[in-house]
C-alpha cells in the first residue's frame, strides 16, 4: 500500500544515511520500490510524499544512481503534492524543501515540474501559522541556497520566504545545535554570494557568531571548515575583534585533526588567509602568530596536492604567494575588462600621455590587476559590485581582501577605486589627481586633493611604496569642489550600478 512504500523507502534510506552498504541486493530492492511508487493509483498522502521525496533526495545523497525509475518517481510525486498541500505539517513542508534542493543539487534537471513544488511550498514557509523547529529553519534555509545557486528565481515570494527564516534564526537562537548554526552560516552567506541581501541578514549574522565561540560549541571538521569559509566571505561585514576571535576559536579545532578532508582542508586554508589579509590591512593591528601558524600548516598538508578544480588550484597559489613558497600549481584567471575600466583607463592615459599603463597584468600567480603602472610600482583596482558584501561598495569581502594585501606584500601600491564613483570625466578627474600626486606628476589645473584627509564613499589608497600600509583615504569629487571654491558643492544624483 502506499504507506508501506513510503515507509519502506525511507527506512532504506535512513540505514543508508546511517553507514548501511549500498550492495546490489539493496539497490535491487530500492528499483523495486520506486517501480510500485511509479505505478501506484492511489494519492499519497502529506506525510508519505514528504517520506518519499526525503528518501529518494536521502539515497542520491549517498550514492544511489539517478536512474530513470528514481526520476519517474520523482515525477510521479509533484501532482501528489499539488493535490495534498493543504494537509502539509511544518516538518514535512521543511523536509520536501530540503529535498527538491538536494536533488537539484544532485542533478535533477531545473524542470517545471521541480520548479512547480518550490512555488508550491513556499507560501507555507511564509504562513504565519507555520511553527518550524529549529532544524527546519536551518534546512530550509539551506535548501534556498541550494535551490539559488541552482537557477531558482528570485520572485518576491522567495524573497520573502527567506526573510521570514532569517526572522524566525533571531527568535530560536538560543535552541540551534551547533551543526545547525554552521549550516546557517553557510547558507546565509551563499544567499549573498548569489545576490540576495536584506538587512535582516545583518542581523541574524551578528545573532550567530556569538554561539559559534561558545564553550558548548563542538563542531566537526566540516563544519569548521564551512565556518572558516563564511566567516571570510563575510569579508569586513564583521567587527575586526569579534571576527579575529571567531577565527582564533575555530582554528583550534585544526590542529592535528586527521578527520579534514582535502576539500575542507582548502576551505579552511581561505578563510584563515583572509583573516591573515585583513589584519595585516588595518594600520596599528597586532597581527596574529597564531593564525599565520595555523596557515603554514594547512598548507604542508596539501603538500603534493594537484586539484583539478580552478577555484582550488588558486587558492593553492594565493596560499603559496603568502608564505613565500613555490608555487605547486599555475592558476589560470580569466580577465575581463569592464567599460568604467577601459574608460578610466584613457582618460587618465589622456591626462599623463607618456605614463606607462598596463591592463589586466598577472603578478607573481596572483589575479589579473585591473591597472599598472609599472614604472612607478602602483596598481589601481577599478571595482566592481563583486568585490563588496552585498555589492554594497563598502565592505570589502574576502577575495578583494587577499588581492589587496598581497599586492602590498609583493611592495606594490594599491588604489581602489569603486565602479560606482567613475561615472563621468568629472568624477574621474579628482582620481587622476591623485594619481599624479601619487606618482610626482603636477595635477593641471587647481591641484590635488589632499591625502591627509579621510572621506567617505570614494577611492581607497592601501599603502605607500616600500612603507607600512596607510590608513584609508577616502576621496569625492563634491568634497574636491569644496576644497576649490571654499562653498559646499552640489550633490551629483548617482544611479546604483
Amino acid at each position: 500500500k502506499p504507506q508501506e512504500i513510503a515507509n519502506l523507502l525511507w527506512a532504506m534510506a535512513k540505514l543508508v544515511d546511517n553507514g548501511l552498504e549500498q550492495t546490489p541486493v539493496f539497490n535491487e530492492a530500492v528499483a523495486v520500490l520506486l517501480s510500485y511508487v511509479n505505478t501506484q493509483k492511489d494519492l499519497f498522502n502529506a506525510q508519505g510524499i514528504a517520506n518519499l521525496l526525503w528518501a529518494m533526495a536521502k539515497l542520491v545523497d549517498n550514492g544511489q544512481k539517478r536512474t530513470p525509475g528514481l526520476n519517474e518517481a520523482v515525477a510521479r510525486l509533484l501532482p501528489d503534492m499539488n493535490a495534498q498541500k493543504a494537509n502539509f505539517k511544518p516538518q514535512e513542508i521543511a523536509n520536501m524543501l530540503w529535498a527538491m534542493a538536494k536533488l537539484v543539487d544532485n542533478g535533477q534537471e531545473w524542470i517545471p515540474g521541480p520548479k512547480e513544488a518550490v512555488t508550491t511550498l513556499l507560501p507555507f514557509v511564509i504562513a504565519p501559522k507555520a511553527n518550524f523547529k529549529p532544524q527546519e529553519i536551518a534546512n530550509m534555509l539551506w535548501a534556498s541556497a541550494k535551490l539559488l545557486d541552482n537557477g531558482q528565481e528570485r520572485t518576491p515570494q522567495f524573497k520573502k520566504a527567506v526573510v521570514v527564516l532569517l526572522q524566525q534564526v533571531k527568535t530560536e537562537k538560543a535552541n540551534f545545535k551547533p551543526q545547525e548554526i554552521a549550516i546557517l552560516l553557510w547558507a546565509m552567506v551563499k544567499l549573498v554570494d548569489n545576490g540576495e541581501w536584506t538587512s535582516e541578514f545583518n542581523e541574524a549574522v551578528v545573532t550567530l557568531l556569538p554561539f559559534v565561540i561558545a564553550p558548548k560549541a563542538n563542531f566537526n571538521s566540516q563544519e569548521i571548515a564551512n565556518l572558516l569559509w563564511a566567516m571570510a566571505k563575510l569579508g569586513e561585514l564583521i567587527e575586526l575583534d569579534l571576527a579575529t576571535s571567531t577565527f582564533k576559536s575555530l582554528v583550534e579545532g585544526i590542529n592535528g585533526n586527521p578527520q579534514f578532508s582535502q576539500q575542507a582542508i582548502l576551505m579552511s586554508l581561505w578563510g584563515v588567509m583572509v583573516c591573515c589579509a585583513r589584519l595585516s590591512l588595518v594600520p596599528n593591528t597586532s597581527k596574529s602568530n597564531v593564525l599565520e601558524k595555523r596557515m603554514d600548516d594547512l598548507f604542508n598538508r596539501l603538500e603534493n596536492t594537484f586539484p583539478d578544480n580552478e577555484e582550488d588550484q588558486r587558492t593553492i597559489a594565493l596560499a603559496a604567494s603568502w608564505l613565500g613558497r613555490a608555487c605547486p600549481v599555475v592558476p589560470h584567471y580569466q580577465t575581463i575588462v569592464s567599460k568604467r575600466q577601459s574608460d578610466f583607463c584613457d582618460q587618465l592615459q589622456s591626462c599623463i600621455p607618456s605614463l606607462r599603463i598596463e591592463e589586466e597584468k598577472s603578478l607573481n600567480s596572483l589575479p589579473p590587476v585591473d591597472l599598472l603602472l609599472p614604472d612607478h610600482n602602483m596598481v589601481i583596482e577599478v571595482q566592481g559590485p563583486s568585490h563588496y558584501v552585498g555589492g554594497d561598495f563598502k565592505t570589502r569581502n574576502g577575495s578583494t581582501l587577499i588581492k589587496i594585501a598581497l599586492l602590498q606584500k609583493a611592495g606594490f601600491e594599491v588604489i581602489e577605486i569603486p565602479v560606482n564613483r567613475l561615472w563621468n570625466q568629472d568624477l574621474m578627474k579628482p582620481y587622476i589627481d591623485q594619481i599624479k600626486t601619487r606618482i610626482g606628476f603636477p595635477p593641471q589645473g587647481h591641484g590635488s586633493v589632499s591625502l591627509r584627509r579621510s572621506w567617505a564613499d570614494a577611492a581607497y589608497v592601501t599603502a605607500d611604496k616600500g612603507r607600512q600600509p596607510t590608513e584609508h583615504v577616502y576621496l569625492t569629487a563634491e568634497k574636491h569642489s569644496e576644497e576649490q571654491t571654499g562653498k559646499p558643492a552640489k550633490r551629483k544624483k548617482t544611479n546604483s550600478q
